[in-house]
């Protein structure tokens, strides 16, 4: 079963253990509450993040809202859709959100710092490791790191593009243990396939499956929102494939907090794939560097990889797209086109090229030298990619 509609305990059982958590917070709990003021939303948002810190708890916010406050400081209720004039505000909102957010700490004790991220910050393995020195520093600092997409200078091409990505992102560079979405329903919903109509709540998600994604919805045409339920359970594919787990729970009263950290079955709970957690270079092929090439492989090392565990031998390549170098990323396809998995190659283009097909035994004959790999990708450097 993928899914299931009553908890049985799981949280408590599995949860305990939770040290580092990242929270993301949406533009509109933030910004579009009726009857409370940004300002009352952020205090109580830091509220219940302070009781968490009190705990013991390492927390990362990743928070929306710099557009949004942009809104309020304009006094406009129109989001602008052209790029220039999105970026300003997202330039004004963002000084005015880290402030509300800093004023809001200082009675707890603590200060907050703002990390503004680019897909392009990401993706470059130097800087991606900056980023995550920079949010251990913080939290041995005892600093909340507020993370935010740099939506001033982000393009479509350098644009993580909603903040339920970023925060799975963010939760993977940084290793947490769990991490929460909140927004505004009370999470999954099993929905009738001929009418559209939501159903009961699905309280915890064992695999992430067509059943699964059949129940997403899309965005829902507020001024203030980018995403949807199908943003969530990408976020989820990510942070459930590497071996943690993700929460989504309705955020319009931030009590819901103290509610989660007492395992109440209230949202929906994502499990994780594997009882084994990703590893640092596993998570930078899968989910931050930028394929190269591709691989198209038959199906006998298509069954090796997804069922035996075994690296990828130039015997099971039988075709190559794109030009690339030893040490690069590249998606690996079956013969339907469909990728299977991401992983660095031990040969670049042009010495591939000669070995496609070939077995273990004929590589030094075929490359006029004696090869320091005989994998054309090693288990370690591969990774399944077939979660989403």
């Amino acid at each position: 079963m993928q899914y299931l509609f009553e908890d049985g305990s799981l949280r408590q059982t599995h949860l305990k253990g939770v040290k580092r958590v990242v929270i993301k917070v949406g533009t509109r709990l933030l910004m579009d509450v009726p009857g409370e003021a940004p300002e009352e939303r952020v205090q109580k948002l830091i509220a219940e993040i302070a009781e968490l810190r009190k705990s013991g708890l390492e927390v990362v916010l990743v928070s929306s809202g710099a557009i949004g406050a942009a809104l309020r400081v304009l006094k406009t209720t129109r989001r602008p859709k052209r790029m220039a004039l999105l970026q300003a505000y997202a330039a004004l909102g963002q000084c005015h959100l880290m402030t509300l957010y800093e004023e809001a700490c200082n009675p707890y004790g603590f200060h907050c710092a703002q990390l503004l991220l680019t897909a392009a910050d990401l993706h470059d393995r130097e800087r991606n490791l900056k980023v995550t020195q920079c949010l251990e520093e913080l939290l041995a600092q005892e600093i909340l790191p507020i993370i935010n997409e740099n939506d001033s200078v982000c393009t479509d091409e350098i644009k993580v593009g909603d903040n339920d990505t970023l925060a799975a992102l963010a939760s993977s560079l940084c290793r947490a243990d769990l991490t929460i979405l909140l927004t505004t329903i009370d999470g999954l919903r099993e929905r009738n396939p001929e009418t559209g109509e939501l159903g009961r709540r699905i309280s915890v998600v064992n695999q992430i499956g067509a059943e699964v994604i059949a129940q997403a919805q899309g965005t829902d045409g507020n001024r203030f929102s980018v995403g949807g339920m199908i943003t969530k359970l990408r976020a989820a594919s990510i942070t459930t494939s590497c071996g943690e787990y993700l929460w989504i729970a309705d955020g319009f009263d931030f009590g819901v907090i103290r509610r989660i950290f007492a395992y109440e079955d209230i949202g929906t709970l994502f499990m994780p794939m594997h009882k084994e957690r990703m590893h640092a270079r596993q998570r930078f092929i899968a989910f931050f560097s930028e394929p190269e090439g591709e691989l198209i492989i038959d199906a006998g090392a298509e069954e090796a990889l997804l069922h035996k565990g075994k690296s990828l031998l130039p015997s099971g390549v039988i075709g190559m797209k794109g030009l690339f170098s030893a040490g690069a990323t590249v998606r690996i396809t079956n013969i339907s086109r469909k990728e299977l998995a991401r992983g660095t190659v031990n040969f670049g283009t042009a010495d591939l090229s000669k070995i496609c097909g070939a077995g273990t035994a004929q590589l030094e004959n075929l490359l006029g030298h004696k090869p320091a790999a005989t994998e054309v990708v090693h288990r370690n450097a591969l990774v399944i990619t077939t979660f989403f």
